[in-house]
């Protein structure tokens, strides 16, 4: 990149400098007005500030953009970016979408390359486009080609295929925070896109304000099909900020076992270990084997909170469960022989707590005794669920903690 000449796509995630050599953010998108004679003015920056709030930069205000940096005069606006009309943010609506050439052709925005112009106005120079796969091995001819030689009007259709791919390898974290990055109309028509068990795991990340917008923009059906992919505790939280009317009906919808798991836990306090825990732990007998058991925590869709231990108890063995026995940690079932029992292997110092059991009580247990999970019983003795660190996480943070950036935080490669 040049002073005057910059690719979009090479901007995400360029750090933001204030003219004294201070960090200030991180570019998340750029944002653009379409003209009707001349090609698109970039009218500012989307920016992430340290990871505490997202704010718009105008472009009046970037003094420079060169060596993987933006430099600018310091000043954002005080409040929260939020998308005008007759803007478009580049990145997430624009680059990925197939454009129609005017020779008919079909092609894919890969990136925009934006110049400053001599009165100092950004506006879009070229866009660099890749031609459909001719063949299995073929990535597609690429091209640049000026703004005029698109229709641009397709640009503004609701085809979310581009995005949903970028969505494939992505943590479910992040999916959530580029859902939310999204105009709200545009991710209310993208997120339905997604099959239910990826949309329920997406929906865990959000917050509740956000959860709540998005099952709205869904039919009680579908809302139904995601809740019975949650974990039974992120349903619970999720459902319970619904109205009474809404609540009855998703629960008449869903499938019996989950309904009634999603019921039991919302007859708890949210601030108790019965609020808390997650009714899914791992259940085994006590003549199961260790081999039976490391098989069990292999499993691909168990959550590594869950995988650290198996809880023994007598039968029956699906919440509630006979009565608790207590508990084998995988670092000890990597020990012992494949045929040893698990009834030998019980933690002898880890004692369940009662699921009226305090949220403060839980977190200073797991605190204390360094536990990732820990079980939760009712007043038979009876298994009930696990309270995880995550489960704690959750509970400790403050309420905005998912709408802070972990981007400023984590080690790249």
């Amino acid at each position: 990149m040049s002073g005057s000449k910059a690719f979009v796509a090479r901007l995400h995630g360029v750090p933001v400098f204030d003219p004294a050599g201070d960090k200030a953010g991180r570019v998340r998108d750029v944002v653009l007005v379409k003209r009707s004679t001349d090609a698109p003015r970039i009218v500012g920056m989307v920016v992430d500030l340290s990871g505490k709030r997202r704010a718009f930069l105008s472009i009046g205000r970037v003094l420079s953009i060169g060596g993987g940096q933006v430099i600018t005069t310091g000043r954002f606006s005080p409040k929260a970016f939020k998308q005008r009309g007759g803007e478009q943010l580049v990145m997430a609506e624009v680059l990925g979408r197939q454009v129609t050439l005017a020779d008919g052709t079909s092609a894919t925005v890969e990136d925009l390359s934006i110049e400053r112009a001599h009165n100092g106005e950004w506006r879009i120079d070229e866009v660099f486009l890749r031609r459909p796969r001719t063949g299995p091995f073929s990535k597609g001819k690429t091209l640049l080609a000026d703004w005029d030689d698109l229709r641009t009007d397709e640009l503004a259709d609701t085809d979310s295929e581009h995005i949903l791919a970028t969505f494939e390898d992505m943590p479910a974290a992040d999916v959530a925070s580029a859902l939310l990055d999204l105009p709200t109309q545009r991710m209310h028509e993208v997120a339905p896109d997604l099959p239910d068990g990826r949309l329920a795991d997406v929906l865990a990340e959000m917050g509740t304000d956000d959860q709540v917008a998005l099952l709205d923009a869904l039919d009680d059906a579908r809302s139904a099909d995601v809740l019975d992919q949650m974990d039974p505790d992120d349903a619970a939280d999720l459902i319970a900020e619904l109205p009474p009317e809404r609540m009855e009906a998703l629960l008449a919808l869903m499938e019996p076992k989950e309904a009634e798991d999603v019921r039991m836990l919302l007859a708890f306090e949210p601030d108790t270990a019965g609020g808390l825990m997650t009714s899914e732990p791992l259940v085994l007998a006590s003549d199961s084997t260790v081999a039976e058991a490391l098989a069990m925590v292999r499993k691909h869709e168990v959550a590594p909170a869950l995988a650290a231990s198996v809880c023994v108890t007598l039968p029956p063995y699906e919440t509630p469960t006979g009565r608790f026995l207590g508990v084998v940690h995988f670092q000890r079932l990597l020990r012992y022989p494949p045929g040893e029992k698990l009834g030998t292997l019980l933690d002898p110092t880890l004692d369940p707590v009662l699921t009226s059991a305090s949220g403060a009580q839980v977190t200073r247990l797991m605190a204390t005794y360094n536990l990732v999970s820990l079980p939760v019983v009712n007043e038979h003795g009876q298994l009930v669920g696990v309270v995880t660190i995550d489960d704690v996480l959750d509970h400790i943070l403050p309420d905005d903690w998912r709408d802070h950036d972990v981007s400023e935080v984590t080690a790249h490669a």
